[in-house]
């Protein structure tokens, strides 16, 4: 059987940077890491691959598409790949953990923000300014998505199908995500024009690479060393939430944050916004820690800090945890739960790159994979789309009715009770995006600002 890779590929050398440069490198490119994913990667592109020629176009691009088909934060993953292409797993987890580390600072000193000042008259409104933004921003991210992915017939179909399962018949997201996969690869084989394959890989400019897009790293795959990364990572990923469990009970909040969102970083295909509205109905429906209001604001404050937006689950447990904290102070107990979350959440993104790169610098162009991701891309853009329904609905109107159907899942909003402040700053926003093309910062800037003077002056913004 032929294979991608090269017969007898030469090894790269067990630090082809210095670790120290590396990571002054990626220190500075996590505080950049604004505006979500496409302009994570984009910071990446340029510092690794267009200034410092550390790494090729192709290569970059080969582990980019390796992460998107991971559960997870595609850009920090990322970053875990580069890391470790350059430095091994130490460079990996540098490279990994330095990417969120400035936005779990950030999230936790808003997120207090927020509950000590959060029902004041003008932090309030500031709050209430960015989440009509933020359906914005999430129509942005539906179009952004839906250009780059539906680019046949049976790929709209799949969109349509996840966005109707969801909203109407709320289908469990990782369902929509496995069956969106098979459906994938199924169109790949019997119908191969029904799923057009990716753009293929741009050729270099400039010197040649330190990492040559045709070496293979010297760390190669092995059964032992899988063995080795899996149980030191479950072991890893599970010992907080083994102690939360041992030392507060099963019902405790913590143990509910540690296993919901432990599940929840397996089934994050897509993105920050194709998961959020399974977070969002789980946190606010099942478990109420938060109000659904509450859940657009965190993603507002997401967006205004550094690193992956699926930081916004640090808001989730925060509140959470500071509303139900037990036997402990709220404040204590608020942070404990941030703390906690944040680390099941991302502490399996480093076990899935570790686990997978060496078996991935074997594999160049697997169809199968390609396939499969494309059918799961398709997909991402009903989530989205579906996401952005949820907080347009509980963003835009006071109140929602239910439909009374046994099998539709339906929630639609009370049209005798719109929020017209909310619906003019969406407007602005949706302006400054489409048609201004403003970044997304100075956009929620421009909103929160809007809706401060909308609150001062007696107008009703929540």
């Amino acid at each position: 059987m032929p294979s991608d890779a090269p017969a007898s590929p030469p090894a790269t050398p067990g630090e082809t940077v210095p670790l120290r440069t590396a990571t002054r490198a990626w220190f500075l490119i996590s505080l950049q890491t604004f505006g979500g994913p496409a302009g994570q990667i984009a910071v990446m592109q340029r510092t690794l691959v267009d200034e410092q020629r550390w790494i090729g176009q192709r290569r970059f691009l080969h582990a980019m598409n390796y992460c998107m088909l991971l559960p997870g934060p595609e850009a920090q993953q990322l970053a875990t790949y580069v890391g470790w292409l350059l430095n091994g797993v130490r460079g990996g987890l540098i490279a990994g953990g330095l990417f969120v580390l400035p936005g779990v600072v950030a999230l936790l000193a808003l997120s207090g923000v927020y509950v000590a000042y959060g029902d004041t008259t003008a932090v309030g409104a500031v709050f209430a300014g960015l989440a009509p933004a933020v359906v914005a921003i999430v129509v942005q991210a539906v179009v952004r998505v839906a250009k780059r992915a539906l680019n046949s017939t049976a790929l709209v179909a799949i969109a349509v199908a996840a966005f109707l399962a969801l909203a109407l018949f709320g289908v469990p997201f990782p369902v929509v995500v496995a069956l969106a996969g098979v459906a994938g690869w199924a169109l790949a084989r019997r119908r191969p024009g029904s799923v057009p394959e990716g753009p293929t890989d741009s050729a270099d400019d400039g010197p040649a690479p330190v990492i040559s897009d045709d070496v293979l790293h010297t760390e190669r795959p092995s059964t032992r060393r899988s063995v080795r990364v899996l149980v030191i990572g479950l072991l890893v990923w599970s010992a907080p939430v083994l102690a939360v469990l041992l030392l507060t009970g099963r019902d405790s909040v913590f143990a509910q944050q540690g296993l919901f969102f432990s599940g929840a970083a397996v089934v994050t295909f897509g993105g920050a916004y194709a998961v959020l509205a399974y977070v969002a109905q789980q946190a606010v429906q099942v478990y109420g820690w938060l109000a659904p209001g509450e859940m657009v604001r965190g993603l507002a404050l997401a967006e205004t800090t550094p690193g992956p937006l699926i930081m916004v689950v640090q808001f989730v447990a925060f509140l959470g945890a500071y509303r139900d904290p037990g036997s402990l102070d709220p404040w204590v107990a608020a942070v404990l739960g941030s703390f906690l979350v944040v680390w099941v959440t991302f502490v399996p993104s480093f076990l899935f790159v570790l686990l997978g790169a060496p078996y991935m610098e074997r594999l160049r162009g697997n169809r199968s994979l390609s396939a499969a991701l494309t059918g799961i891309t398709a997909a991402v853009v009903g989530v989205i789309a579906n996401l952005g329904l949820y907080f347009a609905v509980h963003t835009l109107f006071r109140d929602t009715v239910s439909v009374d159907a046994s099998v539709l899942a339906l929630e639609l909003p009370d049209l005798t009770e719109p929020r017209w402040v909310a619906f003019a700053i969406a407007a602005v926003a949706a302006v400054l995006l489409f048609r201004v093309k403003w970044s997304v910062l100075r956009t929620l800037g421009v909103c929160a600002a809007l809706g401060l003077v909308a609150g001062l002056a007696g107008l009703p913004v929540g």
